[in-house]
């Protein structure tokens, strides 16, 4: 595929917009390296997700017509964040279906699944050496199918696995749980605190198990819980989105 003929719209969704700006700054340049025509819609706002997460998607239509308006015009919609694709691609179909509604919900795509589908790349030429334990979200893994579910009978597959083991020096480290949920679920974290609080300690505790030195994953909220449980409990442990270890040229 020629990929300079390919243009592309960056969406960085609004939590790392605000919170973990170096994740979007290293999708940019991810796809700049990849030889894509990159472009950032300034207007561009929140997905929707978190209203419709609360139960109120009917007052979400203006945000996700909004996102409509400002992507619709590219090839695809990229973004560093699997629950908000997952969110555009299945739940904008409160909205009125229009060619334009259909074009950017079929467009969309979690960064890893671009770069291994679309692009038919692995390796990025990176290098981390380090041991890295991978978090593979729920939205992700089984809404965008990134992957095989462990209760899933079938033969193995995973894009997140097939990028991190081309990085230079990566140790990939196989976790006891290897695709249980963090507890994150957005809303959720706050309604059952307690709950949610108690399934990111699991997860925590099963890459700590597994020697790793970094934990990553393809979405940032979920990393985000489990970054703050870290901290609080002054655990060893880096957390670091995909993209920045696959920008890495340590």
């Amino acid at each position: 595929m020629n990929t300079n003929s390919i243009k592309v719209g960056l969406f960085i969704p609004c939590y790392i917009n605000q919170l973990y700006p170096q994740v979007g700054i290293a999708t940019l340049e991810l796809l700049e390296k990849l030889g894509v025509d990159v472009y950032y819609p300034e207007g561009q706002t929140c997905c929707g997700q978190p209203l419709g997460n609360s139960g109120y998607e009917e007052d979400s239509k203006g945000i996700c017509d909004h996102f409509v308006k400002n992507f619709k015009a590219y090839d695809f919609i990229v973004g560093p964040s699997g629950s908000c694709i997952y969110h555009i691609k299945h739940h904008f179909d409160i909205l009125e279906q229009t060619e334009d509604v259909k074009r950017v919900r079929n467009n969309a795509y979690e960064l890893c699944e671009f770069i291994v589908k679309i692009l038919g790349k692995t390796d990025l030429g990176a290098s981390f050496p380090h041991k890295v334990g991978l978090h593979k979200s729920c939205h992700g893994l089984r809404g965008l199918k990134l992957g095989k579910c462990s209760e899933v009978q079938g033969e193995h597959y995973s894009t997140e696995e097939d990028l991190l083991n081309k990085v230079k020096g990566l140790e990939l480290m196989a976790l006891n749980r290897k695709d249980e949920c963090c507890g994150f679920g957005g809303t959720f974290a706050v309604f059952e605190e307690a709950i949610s609080a108690k399934m990111g300690n699991d997860r925590v505790k099963d890459h700590l198990d597994s020697d790793v030195e970094v934990l990553t994953g393809a979405d940032h909220s979920c990393l985000m819980h489990m970054e703050g449980i870290v901290n609080r409990n002054k655990q060893p442990l880096k957390v670091m989105h995909i993209a920045e270890i696959l920008n890495s040229t340590f």
